[in-house]
């Protein structure tokens, strides 16, 4: 194995610790061709297990390969494993799925590779992203919402979503981190461009700026877009969840609103519950 590039990304104390991922390796080493897809059972024993990360010296993570291509996070599903295999490391760290996500993203590399004795699997930043977001190791909960700002964001993408051709449909969800337990709203985006999404962003910033004022002391509104083709199996989990949907079809210009509150209006705020946020603009309609 060819020496590693080395790239800060935090310090990390380089005793190694005297364990090993033993379901991801055997899960791994019974690959037939030795080279496993990030499947749900793989994505499961990471999320459970870790993986021991090179380091040097100094607590930097290495990475491979050579400067002339694109770099990847090397992680191993044995401390001594890595050791044998990658002796110019100094060290091998444990590192949690939460920390090797915190990795990738504060390096911008864009895969994770884990290494057992026989086998490996390869881990692209955006599926560690999604299985973290809505799998088994889901670090937040999304659930449907009754809260009027909820209500006020739903009834205003079916106003303004005809703006931008490349939006296909928003999911207004409430969003509860498991760490912590806090609460906030959370708006998906599916679009039909690349990522980083200019429309999703152009979108949010109306949402805000023109038609629904939270109000001082409520609660984070966030938003995460996704494409519709690279992101399709976590666009079809969202419809599953029976969440506030606007679908836009450009085409024909049809809007579609879809809510629990028509099917059961009793799911609807309670009349003396908090008024809904003002819109500043007359909502025309769904269909």
């Amino acid at each position: 194995m060819r020496r590693g590039r080395r790239r800060p990304s935090g310090r990390y104390p380089a005793p190694v610790i005297e364990h090993s991922n033993i379901s991801l390796a055997s899960l791994l080493d019974r690959a037939a061709d030795g080279h496993e897809s990030a499947s749900q059972a793989v994505l499961t024993a990471l999320f459970k297990g870790g993986a021991f990360v090179p380091v040097t010296d100094t607590g930097s993570v290495v990475f491979i390969p050579g400067d002339e291509q694109q770099p990847t996070l090397l992680g191993f599903t044995d401390a001594g494993l890595g050791t044998q295999l990658l002796p110019a490391a100094a060290g091998m760290v444990h590192c949690d799925a939460a920390r090797l996500r915190d990795i990738l993203e504060k390096t911008g590399v864009a895969a994770l590779v884990v290494r057992s004795g026989n086998g490996q699997a390869i881990f692209p930043e955006p599926v560690l992203r999604d299985w973290a977001t809505y799998g088994s190791g889901a670090e937040m909960r999304l659930d449907w919402s009754t809260d009027p700002v909820a209500v006020a964001l739903r009834d205003a993408l079916a106003r303004r979503i005809r703006e931008f051709p490349a939006v296909r449909s928003a999911w207004v969800a409430q969003v509860r981190w498991q760490t912590s337990g806090e609460e906030d709203l959370m708006l998906h985006v599916a679009v039909d461009e690349d990522l980083p999404s200019a429309s999703a962003d152009r979108l949010m910033q109306i949402l805000l700026r023109e038609e629904v004022d939270p109000g001082l002391g409520h609660s984070k509104i966030g938003m995460l877009a996704l494409n519709t083709t690279t992101h399709a199996e976590t666009i079809a989990e969202l419809d599953r969840r029976g969440l506030d949907t606007v679908r836009h079809d450009p085409e024909s210009g049809r809007i579609q609103v879809i809510s629990r509150e028509y099917d059961d209006p009793s799911a609807a705020p309670a009349k003396d519950a908090a008024p809904r946020p003002r819109p500043k603009r007359r909502w025309f309609g769904r269909s």
